[in-house]
């Protein structure tokens, strides 16, 4: 079964009442990401069909607003998604970012430093594909990980209390 990873990236706007298009569409396997530039291509016919593909599991975290994004751009049916946050909600995991539940899955961190920037530059610099291409690659590692982790009831749910520290002093939430 073909996975495919999605995620999107849109320009970060600092100022009320001012909202930027939906700006890069990243596309992952597990050895490849493509990174589309809507703000360039728009939302041509290959990426509906894409979107729209019944045949293809694509995988996303909190995807409902990456779509809504989409088809600010144009309209297109949603076909074959799965959504990563109604995965871990199954398993019990609360907590669904990508980057909390890929730590807590796989033990690493992924860096979320290039989140805030501009995504309507001409040319994206290293890091910002690297962030890019990351997030997408990321959803179909926590899918693999979670469906073999369901199908074979291999999972133990722990809850650890939250440690913040305050004018130098640790609170165990």
């Amino acid at each position: 079964v073909v996975v495919l990873g999605f995620d999107t990236e849109t320009r970060p706007s600092f100022k009320k009442g001012v909202h930027h298009k939906c700006s890069l569409l990243q596309v992952s396997t597990e050895n490849c990401c493509f990174l589309f530039r809507l703000n360039h291509i728009g939302l041509c016919p290959a990426v509906k069909r894409l979107l729209a593909d019944n045949t293809v599991t694509k995988v996303g975290l909190a995807w409902r607003n990456d779509a809504l994004g989409l088809h600010q751009l144009g309209e297109f049916e949603m076909g074959g998604f799965v959504d990563l946050q109604d995965m871990a909600r199954k398993m019990g995991i609360e907590d669904q970012s990508l980057a909390k539940l890929y730590a807590n899955v796989f033990g690493e961190r992924i860096s979320k430093r290039e989140q805030l920037t501009n995504w309507e530059r001409d040319v994206l610099d290293d890091h910002q594909k690297r962030y890019a291409a990351t997030d997408a690659w990321a959803c179909v590692q926590l899918y693999n990980e979670f469906k073999r982790m369901i199908e074979n009831n291999d999972y133990q749910l722990v809850i650890v209390p939250e440690i913040t520290t305050k004018n130098n002093e640790e609170t165990i939430s």
